[in-house]
């Protein structure tokens, strides 16, 4: 199973993420199948590769729950909404 979730970056006590799809079982800081955005909270700075998510998002993949938060906020999942009634 595939999640969006956070990748550690940065150096000590100044910590930014990128935002990663990757497989359930590897660990924080193994290898991604792909990288679909960035957050930096010191500078409270975001930017989300949106069609990249939505291409995981349709097709099963689960964020975290930092993660649904910071798509929720940016509101990547009104644009998912319509895509899903043409599909069923």
């Amino acid at each position: 199973m595939v999640k969006l979730r956070l990748k550690r970056c940065g150096r000590k006590q100044r910590a930014v993420y990128r935002i990663v799809a990757i497989d359930v079982r590897s660990r924080r800081e193994g290898r991604d199948l792909r990288k679909v955005g960035f957050y930096d909270p010191i500078k409270n700075k975001t930017y989300l590769n949106v069609p990249a998510i939505l291409y995981f998002l349709e097709r099963g993949a689960q964020p975290t729950g930092t993660v649904y938060n910071i798509l929720k906020k940016a509101e990547v999942f009104k644009e998912l909404r319509p895509n899903e009634t043409k599909f069923t």
